[in-house]
């Protein structure tokens, strides 16, 4: 039977974007960690990224969807994390924002109501 590993990021500065997401999702950034490759612990997940020499180009095949009770507060902190927001959609009952990391990786922030 195979599992995950991680989820691994590939980016310019690993060391760079796994504090961002530290900070975003309360983790720890493993010790070893550098500009080529760091990684990030929480709980069980594990987030890894490795350098490379391109930057992002297109938009992500993959993302991560963060769920919150407090909408505005927690956008609010990504923003001053280094989130950019790219896009807010509301339906009844439902509000999102698609933000991109430090690295250009959209990521989407939900309401849980």
């Amino acid at each position: 039977m195979t599992s995950v590993r991680a989820i691994t990021f590939d980016c310019v500065n690993a060391a760079a974007a796994a504090r961002f997401w530290a900070s975003t999702l309360d983790g720890q950034v493993e010790p070893e960690s550098s500009k080529d490759s760091a990684g990030v612990r929480i709980g069980a997940l594990r987030l890894a990224f490795r350098r490379v020499a391109e930057r992002k180009y297109v938009k992500n095949r993959v993302h991560l969807d963060l769920a919150t009770d407090a909408f505005e507060l927690d956008c609010a902190r990504l923003l001053a994390l280094g989130a950019v927001r790219l896009d807010d959609l509301r339906v009844p009952g439902r509000r999102w924002t698609t933000f991109a990391d430090v690295e250009g990786n959209e990521f989407d922030l939900l309401s849980h109501g």
